[in-house]
């Protein structure tokens, strides 16, 4: 406790600082990760000589620019050789994690009470920023939540950590993903939260009950905080047209723990600076300009028992400007996701797409949607919806082609119950399969 307060009195001082006082702060840090990599992981001795790293030496931004760049299959397959095989111990004891695998690769790899204590310490950062009153009730749909509905226990457990290790809290309900999303809705409102916290895709399957009058929002509701997944700019105007209800993103992986955090003055994202480094790459492994588009690579500057060296994550996003609100941490304007979240052209040229358009409901009753790339021209639009007319079929047609930019050929597959997540409770709008 004490030493999270510590920290958290750090971090409230460190975000003020500017931009070059934080980089100095990361290649500091960095200075003594790679000391003790070179010493203890046998991954990382040989990709840090290959790099020109000699012991003791002083870090620049040119000199770490040169490391090779960590990918997720050299983690899933070397995970024993970039292991460390002896941590300082004042990090603490290890701990095992797995992600949920959703692509295929599933990476194992340690983490360490250190990393829970800055894991802790940011996100009590996020409930700060954003002044949450902790005597509200929270509620928790996601898909490993355990479900809690007894009022006396919601009210012992409270919010959980970080928060309760300071204060009482309000209530906190849970219920897992699984639970039928009209049974959420009366769930939701018999328990009428004041803050949510569940993914953006279910949060857009709770609104379109709400919207198609066949569930009434919780009164008391007034923030969501989406995790998990690409969020995209067209719930959060639905929000406020529901009722005035915000929401708060936050960008994290199970390896990393929270990579960026929506600014509460300008809803940018700000990458934690003090305990990560976060480069917007382009395809020449150049750094991207604000504005730009490109892959997210991250440095745990305090995992000493599995180092995270210039970790390609596979994530894309938009690099962002400096805040308006004098905090010195970067930013990202958009996180879009996976390479696999772009469309292909017939040319072969890539881009965004802008799926999650729900102008499709003003063609047709669709509560769920989901379009899959299967070749240069052959997309196949998976609706959950009562199989439509050839009219309303050539309306979304003309919808998804202006959504994807290009008049491909589209066919449409029904299904009569929720489409499938692609792993630990996740949903992706738009996957291409081409290689």
């Amino acid at each position: 406790m004490k030493s999270l307060q510590t920290l958290l009195t750090q971090l409230e001082k460190s975000q003020w600082d500017s931009a070059h006082t934080l980089q100095d702060l990361q290649l500091e840090r960095f200075a003594r990760l790679t000391s003790h990599a070179w010493r203890h992981s046998p991954f990382f001795r040989l990709r840090l000589e290959q790099a020109g790293f000699t012991l003791g030496q002083a870090w620049t931004a040119e000199a770490f620019a040169r490391i090779p760049l960590l990918t997720r299959s050299e983690l899933m397959l070397q995970e024993a050789h970039i292991r460390c095989h002896a941590i300082p111990p004042e990090h603490g004891q290890t701990y095992r994690m797995q992600t949920s695998g959703s692509t295929g690769q599933v990476v194992s790899l340690l983490r360490t009470d250190c990393t829970q204590l800055h894991w802790l310490a940011l996100a009590m950062r996020e409930h700060q920023w954003h002044r949450r009153d902790f005597s509200a009730t929270l509620a928790i749909i996601k898909a490993t939540t355990p479900t809690m509905d007894d009022p006396i226990r919601a009210a012992q457990t409270g919010w959980g950590p970080p928060v309760s290790l300071f204060q009482q809290t309000g209530p906190s309900f849970s219920q897992p993903l699984s639970m039928p999303v009209a049974q959420q809705a009366v769930w939701l409102a018999r328990i009428d939260p004041k803050y949510l916290l569940t993914y953006p895709t279910n949060l857009s399957a709770l609104l379109d009950a709400y919207e198609r009058g066949e569930a009434a929002a919780p009164v008391a509701l007034r923030q969501v905080r989406t995790v998990g997944e690409t969020l995209h700019p067209g719930l959060r105007e639905r929000c406020k047209a529901l009722g005035d209800i915000g929401i708060v993103d936050m960008y994290s992986s199970q390896e990393l723990g929270l990579i960026a955090l929506q600014c509460p003055e300008s809803g940018l994202y700000h990458t934690q600076d003090e305990n990560l480094i976060v480069e917007i790459l382009d395809e020449q492994g150049q750094p991207c300009a604000e504005g730009a588009v490109g892959r997210v690579v991250i440095t745990d500057l305090h995992n000493y028992a599995t180092p995270l060296i210039r970790y390609e994550i596979r994530d894309y996003a938009e690099r962002g400007p400096a805040c308006s609100c004098g905090r010195g941490l970067g930013s990202l304007k958009r996180i879009m996701g996976r390479r696999r979240n772009m469309v292909t052209l017939p040319d072969g040229s890539k881009h965004w797409p802008l799926v999650g358009a729900h102008r499709y409901r003003e063609v047709a009753d669709i509560r769920q949607y989901q379009v899959i790339q299967h070749g240069l021209d052959d997309i196949e639009l998976r609706l959950l919806v009562t199989p439509l007319t050839p009219g309303q079929e050539a309306a979304i047609a003309t919808l998804a082609h202006q959504a994807l930019g290009h008049p491909f050929k589209l066919r449409f597959s029904y299904f009569d119950r929720e489409l499938p997540n692609t792993g630990n409770g996740k949903f992706e709008e738009f996957i291409s399969l081409l290689a």
